[in-house]
């Protein structure tokens, strides 16, 4: 298949842009400044991308601001929580170590992008860090940091991500039941699948 108006070079790449400017090239550091320290600790919620096989993949993960453990300047801990058992990115992790994280902060338009490269730890100190209601994570990861810095507000003051005028009603979008009926050939029962859920949810949060 052709694809004639594929950019295929980073010279192609480099010449539909302006140069970055300096303060796109200073925000950048190797480690976690107690600036970009404050953002993370104040997140409830990360995009972890990971890279695997054929393709790359991305994940949330949330908690409660403060859930993603900074170790140190250039080390961050990261507790796998209950999730499907797929391990998609655990898998990855594995395979291939580079990952990257979006931390997200409700009411806050810019995000703290970290990359670096991740190993998937059973250390029971780490894991002990962790527990909740008695609960531990399966596994954490340790993420060592290789780059970190803020991305501008632009993408979420378009997306308006925090606006209460643009929420979407959960009901107006297929439920989970009705994609999993229909992807399963009714194997599943949707109506009992969507039914069961929120108490499943709140039984296996942790």
């Amino acid at each position: 298949m052709t694809t004639p108006h594929a950019i295929t070079t980073l010279a192609e790449l480099e010449a539909r842009y302006a140069e970055a400017g300096e303060a796109s090239l200073a925000k950048e550091v190797d480690h976690l400044h107690p600036h970009y320290r404050a953002f993370v600790e104040a997140a409830p919620l990360c995009l972890l991308s990971t890279v695997g096989g054929e393709y790359a993949e991305c994940s949330p993960r949330g908690d409660a601001p403060g859930f993603v453990q900074v170790l140190d300047e250039r080390t961050l801990l990261l507790p796998d929580r209950r999730g499907n058992n797929r391990i998609d990115s655990l898998r990855n992790i594995v395979a291939d170590p580079r990952v990257g994280l979006l931390f997200l902060i409700p009411g806050v338009n810019e995000t703290i992008r970290v990359a670096g490269t991740a190993l998937v730890s059973v250390d029971p100190a780490l894991i002990a860090r962790c527990v909740i209601d008695g609960k531990a994570p399966a596994t954490v990861l340790v993420i060592s940091i290789q780059s970190v810095f803020f991305q501008c507000a632009r993408a979420l003051v378009r997306s308006k991500l925090w606006d209460p005028a643009t929420q979407v009603a959960r009901n107006s979008l297929p439920s989970n039941g009705t994609i999993l009926a229909d992807l399963s050939r009714h194997a599943i029962d949707g109506a009992a699948y969507d039914q069961t859920q929120p108490e499943r949810l709140k039984q296996t949060l942790y």
